[in-house]
């Protein structure tokens, strides 16, 4: 992709693939799927989690695979709240890029 990826950006990225399961998910599967839209690598990822963490919007808890530990994370309730206002954003962000793109093509 030729645009770059802000943190605000990423932290609505990662919430928004978090709250897709309601038991959480853990970091190898958060990194595959965010990789489906933008290129991401684990060591990018882990800092991004712990932000989100330290912020509140992530909960963070060990759940047994296979005989060991696996660490998963799973949104708060203010992880809700933010991933909300991020969509909001996003939407609106959306419109006004849209709207110039669509502008410039009436204007050729």
């Amino acid at each position: 992709m030729v645009f770059n990826t802000g943190a605000a950006l990423l932290d609505a990225i990662v919430l928004a693939v978090v709250s897709k399961d309601e038991e959480g998910t853990y970091g190898y599967k958060i990194t595959q799927e965010v990789r489906r839209v933008i290129e991401l690598s684990e060591s990018t990822l882990y800092p991004v989690l712990r932000r989100l963490q330290k912020n509140g919007y992530l909960e963070v808890y060990d759940r047994e695979c296979a005989g060991r530990n696996r660490r998963s994370y799973r949104l708060t309730g203010p992880g809700r709240t933010q991933l909300g206002a991020y969509q909001k954003e996003w939407s609106e962000y959306v419109e006004k890029i849209n709207g110039i793109f669509e502008e410039e093509e009436w204007n050729e």
